[in-house]
Order: C-alpha cells, then sequence, then structure tokens
C-alpha cells in the first residue's frame, strides 16, 4: 500500500517549530489530523544539537555507540546519517524532516536522498521545506505553510515548484553608498596561500594550497563536507594558529610577523548564519548597522552624523529605512540576513565574507540576498568571497577556488 508523503513548503515568517509540534503532540489540523495518535519524531538540527549535549555531559551517545566516535567530531553528512539510523531506531509511524537537506555538499544530499527513498516505502514522510528545489521525488501532497501558520493546499506541485520568484532580483534601486574612508593598503594582492599544507596531528587537511585574491574580486569557494573550507577560512580571518609559520600573507603582510587579530579584522567584514544569536537583544537596525564601523556585538558609544548618514544610506538601500528603529530580533530571518550584510559593509572593507548567507532562507529571500551580493560586487571596491553548498540561481562570481579531497589533504583548483 502507497503511504501518504506530504511537503510544506516554507516562508521564513512562518513558526515551523510549532507547526512541527501541533502535529506531533497531536493538535494538528486538517490535512495533518490523519497522523493523530501515531507516533513521530521530528528529524532536525534541534533533536540532533540535544543529542550532542547529552553526548557533552554522559561522554556517551547512543547514536554513535558503535562507531566509537563523537557525535560532534562528525562531518554534516555523517551526522545526518547517524540522526536518521537513530531515530528509524525508534520504530515511528511517520517522520517530519525539518529540510534534512540544509548544510550536506551534493554527495550527501544524493546519500541522504537514497536513503528516504528506501524508508519512504514504509514510513509516511513530511518533508517541511524551504527550497523548492529539495523536494523528494516521492512526494504526493503538499501545502504551504504562510505567515499566520494556515494552510493552503498545493494542487499542482510540479508547476508549483516551476514558479520562479523573479520579483525579487531588481529590487535595489539605490546605488551602494560610498565609504566615509578608504582603507589604505599598500597591494592590490590582499590574500595570498604560497604552496600552503595544514594538517591536524597525521591528518592533512589540505596540501599545497596556491591561491591569489586580489583587489575588487569577487570569488566562490567550494568543496563538500570535510575539504578544509572552513580550515582556510579561519586562516584569513585570524581565528585559526595554523596560519602561523605558513607562506601565507594577508594584505600585503606575512602572517606572524607582528600584526593582531583585531588589525586583521577591521579589514574584513563577515557574515555567517550563526551571528544572528550574538543579536537577540533589542538593538534597532540603525544600531545595527552603525556597531559595523566598530565590529562591536552592540553599540556603546554615541555615533557620529557621518556614520548615522551612512547607515540610513545602507537601510535606504536594502529598502528598511523605515524600520531603522525596529528591533533586529523582531525581523524575520531573510531582513536579518540583509542587515547583516549591510551591517559588514558599512565600513567598506577591502574583504567581505559570505559563509552560507543563504543558509536556512526559503526562494523569495534568498533571490533578495543574492541581488544584494550582486549589487555590492559590482559597485563596490570590496572583494567578495562567497562560500556556500549550493550553486545559486543567479550568483554571478568571477572565479570558483574548489577544494577537491584526496588521500593525502585537498588540493585546490581554480575554475
Amino acid at each position: 500500500m502507497q503511504k501518504n508523503h506530504w511537503a510544506v513548503f516554507l516562508s521564513n515568517n512562518s513558526d515551523t517549530q510549532f507547526f512541527a509540534q501541533q502535529i506531533l503532540n497531536g493538535k494538528a489540523v486538517e490535512p495533518f489530523t490523519a497522523f493523530t495518535g501515531l507516533k513521530g519524531i521530528l528529524f532536525s538540527p534541534i533533536l540532533l544539537n540535544e543529542l550532542i549535549e547529552e553526548e557533552s555531559r554522559r561522554d556517551y551517545s547512543e547514536v554513535t555507540k558503535n562507531i566509537n566516535r563523537q557525535l560532534k567530531s562528525l562531518s554534516s553528512g555523517e551526522q545526518k546519517k547517524a540522526l536518521l539510523a537513530y531515530v528509524l531506531a525508534q520504530q515511528p509511524d511517520f517522520i517530519i524532516l525539518d529540510n534534512p537537506f540544509d548544510n550536506l555538499d551534493k554527495s550527501s544530499q544524493q546519500s541522504l536522498k537514497e536513503m528516504l527513498v528506501e524508508i519512504a516505502e514504509h514510513i509516511s514522510l513530511i518533508q517541511l521545506i524551504n527550497r523548492k528545489k529539495d523536494i523528494l521525488p516521492f512526494i504526493n501532497n503538499a501545502v504551504v505553510l504562510e505567515e499566520n501558520n494556515t494552510l493552503s493546499f498545493v494542487n499542482d506541485i510540479a508547476a508549483f515548484i516551476d514558479q520562479h520568484d523573479n520579483g525579487a532580483t531588481n529590487i535595489y534601486s539605490k546605488k551602494v553608498p560610498e565609504p566615509i574612508h578608504h582603507f589604505k593598503i599598500d597591494t592590490t594582492t590582499l590574500i595570498q596561500f604560497n604552496n600552503v599544507t595544514v594538517q591536524y596531528d597525521e591528518k592533512i587537511i589540505v596540501k599545497n594550497i596556491n591561491w591569489i585574491i586580489r583587489a575588487g574580486e569577487f570569488w566562490q569557494l567550494v568543496g563538500p563536507n570535510g575539504s578544509g573550507k572552513t580550515t582556510l577560512l579561519t586562516m584569513i580571518t585570524g581565528d585559526n594558529v595554523k596560519g602561523y609559520g605558513k607562506d601565507f600573507e594577508l594584505f600585503g603582510r606575512k602572517k606572524g610577523t607582528g600584526e593582531t587579530v583585531w588589525e586583521i579584522k577591521k579589514l574584513i567584514g563577515y557574515v555567517t548564519p550563526s551571528m544572528t544569536d550574538l543579536f537577540s537583544t533589542r538593538h534597532t537596525l540603525e544600531e545595527m548597522i552603525v556597531s559595523g564601523f566598530y565590529d562591536s556585538i552592540g553599540l556603546y558609544i554615541v555615533p557620529t552624523e557621518m556614520e548615522l548618514r551612512l547607515a540610513n544610506e545602507w537601510l535606504q538601500l536594502i529598502e528598511m529605512d523605515h524600520l531603522k528603529h525596529t528591533a533586529f530580533c523582531e525581523l524575520s530571518l531573510g531582513l536579518q540576513r540583509k542587515v547583516l550584510i549591510a551591517r559588514a559593509m558599512v565600513k567598506h572593507p577591502p574583504v567581505l565574507i559570505l559563509d552560507e548567507p543563504a543558509f536556512g532562507l526559503d526562494d523569495h529571500n534568498t533571490a533578495m540576498v543574492t541581488a544584494l551580493i550582486n549589487k555590492i560586487a559590482a559597485e563596490s571596491r570590496t572583494s567578495i568571497l562567497y562560500v556556500s553548498h549550493r550553486t545559486e540561481d543567479g550568483i554571478t562570481p568571477q572565479f570558483i577556488f574548489e577544494l577537491i579531497p584526496t588521500e593525502s589533504g585537498s588540493i585546490g583548483v581554480v575554475k
């Protein structure tokens, strides 16, 4: 007998966790009342984090007891496979999959998809999904979860997936604001790796990396989970001690010749999804943008008139100046991500690092963020280093640096 499988298309304004718990607690509305009284489990980052915390407290995990490794030490793909095995061991009647392909490279996505196809033959699956392209091939029913947690049916799933959101690609009518001042750097070569190898104990992470990033260039860094992307990023930001003693230069200066981490960081703008958690207090959008001048979590000095003016010009660019007195924590995830990018760019840093900037966003908000990144690349002197597991539609890097794993560490190839 064919199982019923559902896709629930999400917007960044919908309360995903509340919706999932309603189903799990037997309080769901139609069409999910059929799951009332059945045993369900939520396959999600929340469950994964709970298991990692439990492992840390007990120094033991039921999830990884047979592989003699800690759950937190596994790659993203390995973690999700281990989590899925744990969920199946609970013998559920149905599983709610919360964006299962997030943070996975193509190979890991395909491997997980194949496992889910097999599971779908005997267990009902409800896939919560931000990105239409992630829909599982066997899904036979779909709804859209709206902002107020109401549901609307999708009658033709294929037609719905083929709809493209073109309204978010040309929304920025104003120019990128001019900086208050330009950073003075005596070289156009901002980052340079010269035959750099990094290893931890006996394990080589990256091998013989040669890579030059020059002023004004737009790069994308790609590679599978565990290939060394984070290693290279933390060397650039100064957060990785492995940078010392290597033939590696930042802003015309060899690493380890007396520079401080803070001297490096003031030349870099940085955006990662986890930054959202740092701004959980009630900082306004205007305060958020101005804090980018000082790389501070919050604003603790009186800003100058020029700083306020430039911050408001950035808010006008991203069409959020009418919200400048709104608390950052009250915004949707998509709007928060735009603000974080504007905050990183307000000082016009020589280098802007965007680490998975579209992670967790729906298709509409991804298109908005992508358009903003392209605009910054076209209208500023900042070099952009864009890191993502996905190749987003519309993103336009000039160059791609790909990390390719080998048995003796990942090698780097310019495309």
